[in-house]
């Protein structure tokens, strides 16, 4: 019996691995990993399964990021003069300061268990992780890696001249030359490009603006979600519960347990008023709620119609105990009736291919520009469910934007890291934070006199390549342009080249541990165990490959769970 207890979880994870590219095309019946762009200030874009360095991918589509944006592997997310916050399924966030490039490389799920490995191309984020049990979460920036085995806050900072990590909270290993260094809470390990013995661990500067930006976040995000999982059986997904506590109520239904209605709506609102269409080439039409409450009524659960209350959210049977849920692009059932197309609020009892419940309760009529009003049923036999609306049904909803600039930014020579003192000015800007002194100063003063020629230098060819972009401009159109069919979406000229330091060779995130993969595989409880404490993701993190090898895993397929190790090169920064 043991043997066969043993037998069973390695036979269930090959039919994973070989049904997942079957599975994904169906949103309804696996839970392909997903993640919500929680937070978006500013200028922030995004591009979908870059290869490479996507800042050098000339294929790579750049798209404007509008808050809830659904995030799965390969997406970039970037940051010009504009900040962002991710949001992860067990409460884990990370945040983006201004000209930072971050990559999803590896977003896969096993057993209940999360695996992200992410890529920081350049610039500054944060990161609050608390794994759960058979969690793994890491991120790479340019010369080394960091994991967070236990409940962690630090910051990364990838920038030309190489790269630093400062712990706020808990403690991570660094992964550097096949070699582990542990840190904790209040330290800080700097490594400069090109020079591997040139590692400095000392004690981590003083929090900057984004830093207590990013402590008021996840304190705030904290609480709220803390008091929004009670409604819900939700001890394995929390992300965008504090958002429903926060913009709205709970009340009790009879025969579906607690349900959500947002604030501020009346009585005629539908669940599709507010937000915006794309189409995804793994899900078809899918929907990003423009409310910061709009992510998990729009992709888990369903919709109830209450008389003299009106439309209300309910999660039932998306939050048990044995798995994290099923994701919808749309909490809507496709109709057709003759030539016209509808959408219907999922109801919690809808079964699939079925005619709708809440069929009686309205159509809402779809046409080229989106969803508009509520259409009268008279014969509800006229209407059949349409599995997959064809691409042609919308206009694509988000924006196409020009790529994001190459950011040129340096640590302080002989300082170890300054990342959390880096101060965001111009593209070319130098100003930085001196620890000695406890101000921002101009950083090109405390270089060497026989550098300054060359900076000179690299300073005025910067200045001439501002002036060129600055003649190509940039088409923004936005999603009400889009709607109204005013505008025609066209992709801008890319800006030319700036004479900045040329990008490094991003070594390949670690790959997985096998004290993961042997956890998971005896973790019968499934998702269960999700509500544990500070996981034991790999503590030592020697059964795993040299993060200066040019071994790599084959993540680069979207939904690959990244336990197989293949060859790679490093160069391109992503194994393919």
């Amino acid at each position: 019996m043991t043997s066969l207890k043993r037998l069973f979880p390695t036979v269930g994870v090959l039919l994973l691995i070989a049904g997942f590219g079957a599975r994904v095309a169906d949103a309804d019946t696996s839970h392909a990993r997903i993640v919500r762009l929680s937070l978006v200030q500013g200028d922030v874009r995004f591009a979908r399964d870059a290869k490479g360095d996507p800042l050098n991918d000339a294929r790579s589509g750049w798209e404007g990021a509008v808050l809830n944006l659904p995030i799965r592997q390969g997406y970039v997310v970037a940051t010009d003069a504009g900040r962002a916050e991710v949001e992860f399924e067990n409460g884990a966030m990370a945040f983006l300061a201004e000209n930072t490039v971050l990559e999803f490389y590896d977003l896969s799920s096993e057993d209940g268990g999360f695996t992200t490995r992410l890529v920081l191309r350049q610039g500054s984020a944060e990161f609050y992780v608390q794994p759960g049990r058979g969690d793994y979460f890491s991120v790479t920036g340019g010369d080394f890696s960091v994991q967070a085995e236990t409940r962690t806050t630090f910051r990364m900072n990838n920038f030309d001249d190489g790269s630093s990590v400062n712990v706020t909270q808990g403690r991570v290993t660094a992964l550097i030359n096949g070699k582990n260094s542990a840190l904790h809470k209040g330290q800080s390990l700097s490594l400069r490009a090109g020079e591997p013995d040139s590692m400095a661990v000392e004690q981590a500067p003083a929090a900057d603006d984004f830093d207590q930006w990013v402590s008021g976040r996840i304190e705030t995000a904290s609480a709220a979600t803390n008091a929004g999982v009670q409604y819900a059986n939700s001890n394995n997904y929390t992300s965008g519960f504090g958002d429903l506590y926060t913009y709205g109520a709970w009340m009790p239904v009879a025969g579906y347990g607690n349900c959500w209605r947002p604030f501020g709506v009346g009585f005629g609102w539908s669940p599709f008023d507010y937000g915006s269409w794309y189409y995804d080439p793994f899900f078809g039409w899918s929907f990003i709620g423009g409310q910061q409450w709009g992510w998990l009524p729009y992709h888990y659960g369903g919709w109830l119609f209450r008389p003299g209350v009106g439309w209300v959210w309910s999660p039932t049977g998306s939050f048990g105990s044995g798995g994290v849920g099923r994701y919808k692009p749309v909490t809507g059932v496709w109709v057709k009736s003759g030539g016209a197309v509808g959408i219907v609020p999922t109801h919690p009892l809808d079964v699939k291919g079925k005619t709708p419940v809440n069929l009686s309760a309205g159509v809402f009529a779809v046409t080229t520009r989106g969803v508009s009003g509520r259409v009268t049923v008279e014969d509800a036999a006229k209407w059949k469910v349409e599995n997959k609306p064809s691409r042609e049904l919308m206009q694509n909803q988000l924006a196409e934007v020009a790529a994001p600039a190459r950011f040129s930014r340096t640590m302080v020579a002989g300082r170890g890291t300054v990342g959390s003192g880096t101060a965001t000015g111009g593209r070319e800007s130098a100003i930085v934070y001196d620890r000695t002194e406890r101000k921002f100063v101009n950083g090109n003063a405390a270089q060497s006199a026989e550098r300054s020629a060359v900076e000179k230098s690299e300073n005025t060819s910067a200045a001439q390549g501002q002036a060129n972009a600055a003649g190509t401009g940039r088409v923004r159109i936005s999603p009400e342009q889009n709607r109204n069919g005013n505008a025609t979406v066209q992709t801008p000229a890319v800006p030319p080249a700036r004479s900045v330091s040329p990008p490094r060779a991003t070594l390949p995130p670690p790959s997985v541990p096998r004290s993961v993969t042997v956890q998971r595989s005896f973790n019968e409880g499934g998702g269960s165990g999700r509500s544990g404490g500070g996981g034991s993701a790999g503590s030592s993190g020697s059964a795993r490959s040299s993060s200066s090898s040019s071994s790599g895993t084959s993540a680069a397929s979207s939904g690959s769970s990244g336990r197989s190790t293949s060859s790679g090169s490093s160069g391109g920064g992503r194994p393919h």
